[in-house]
């Protein structure tokens, strides 16, 4: 596989995410092809950059590049002279690896085919592909334009040349790829938030706090710790001079306790219920949209922070 420079991206499936990436790669100046098999799908996309646009980095708004934009409902048309895609679509294993092999047999050799896959382990993408080794994961956060997160992981038969340049190309436009040792379901991030969530639903459920009192318990705790370092560098710094080992020292017996008393909630039709007429309830009167904007404009606050007083 040459290791030529990406150019130009596809981006297959145009929902939130794939709009999301569009934005990210076209401010980065990249050329980009989406398709979308959808009803609308074009229209929707465009109406997303609209949206999505001003709430990227002001550093990307800065440099004032916007690559071109071209759509086309042809998987195989869209994906001739890509040199990286974005692969955006359903979450079902068997749809998945059909996709892949459609997408494999339509790139040229060297592109790099990468998923934003939320689960689905790169080993079953890649099954069906006459080029497995250049197939990769590329799991973003929501929204990739803002959030920095990439999980960047290969299966059995993805190459180390294909890793190294699906990281270099991610860094290049602006993310922190994490790479993963190993597959496992829901990669690295989204199985710290399902551990967060199960215990939040266990406590909502055992009529501990509101859903309100146990969001602001995060947002206003742990929260704003967690946007500057993660788990083990807090416990580190709480174990005082004597680092991890000091935790350790002062709090097992602690941890041993919790980890023994947290809830292992099932969500069964009756759980899900509960739990959507109390955030529900919560939340009344704010609308999704409402929301997301908000969301997006404290996330870019944010991160400007922590761009301007890294260190190295």
């Amino acid at each position: 596989m040459e290791n030529t420079e990406i150019r130009n991206v596809t981006v297959v499936g145009t929902g939130t995410i794939g709009a999301s990436w569009t934005c990210l790669f076209l401010a980065h100046g990249l050329d980009v092809v989406a398709t979308d098999i959808r009803d609308g799908a074009e229209d929707d996309l465009n109406a997303a950059i609209d949206r999505f646009w001003p709430t990227l980095p002001d550093a990307v708004l800065a440099t004032g590049k916007r690559g071109t934009l071209r759509f086309s409902s042809d998987l195989e048309a869209a994906c001739k002279d890509s040199s990286f895609v974005q692969e955006n679509a359903i979450e079902r294993v068997d749809a998945k690896i059909e996709l892949m092999r459609q997408i494999d047999a339509a790139t040229p050799n060297d592109t790099i085919i990468s998923s934003s896959s939320s689960a689905i382990s790169v080993t079953d993408m890649q099954s069906a592909c006459a080029n497995p080794e250049r197939v990769v994961l590329g799991h973003p956060f929501n929204p990739p334009h803002l959030v920095p997160l990439v999980e960047l992981a290969g299966g059995k038969q993805t190459s180390d040349v294909a890793l190294d340049r699906a990281e270099a190309f991610y860094t290049r436009v602006g993310k922190v790829p994490v790479r993963l040792e190993k597959e496992i379901y829901g990669h690295i991030a989204n199985r710290l938030q399902a551990a967060i969530f199960r215990e939040a639903i266990h406590m909502l459920d055992s009529g501990v706090a509101s859903a309100e009192d146990i969001d602001r318990a995060v947002t206003e705790g742990p929260g704003p710790r967690w946007a500057l370092m993660g788990p083990f560098l807090t416990y580190r710094l709480a174990g005082g001079d004597k680092g991890m080992q000091g935790f350790w020292d002062m709090f097992s017996p602690m941890q041993e306790k919790l980890w023994a008393d947290l809830g292992t909630p099932n969500p069964d039709d009756g759980l899900q219920t509960r739990v959507t007429d109390a955030v529900e309830q919560s939340y009344a009167g704010r609308s999704v949209s409402a929301l997301v904007q908000e969301r997006d404009t404290r996330l870019r606050q944010i991160l400007a922070v922590k761009s301007s007083t890294k260190t190295d």
